[in-house]
């Protein structure tokens, strides 16, 4: 559930200071993965952007979050 974006009322501005980055990319990630969205953006990337993307995030996962927390966390079959 996405509640941050629900709530926010920050700047929405990066570079300012880290508690501000940190917030601007959750609430970019929280509208990124909006439904009617990902639904209009997904079919206009190229089979190399989705791979891209596909890795990226992965790789970010692997490097940041245990194999526990990525169940429990992001895959939520725990």
């Amino acid at each position: 559930m996405h509640n941050f974006i629900q709530e926010y009322k920050g700047l929405g501005a990066f570079g300012l200071d880290r508690e501000t980055d940190e917030e601007t990319i959750m609430f970019y990630l929280q509208k990124f993965s909006e439904d009617s969205f990902l639904k209009a953006f997904i079919s206009r990337l190229s089979d190399l952007e989705l791979e891209e993307i596909y890795f990226f995030i992965n790789k970010k996962l692997k490097q940041h979050i245990s194999e526990n927390e990525y169940h429990t966390l992001f895959l939520k079959d725990r």
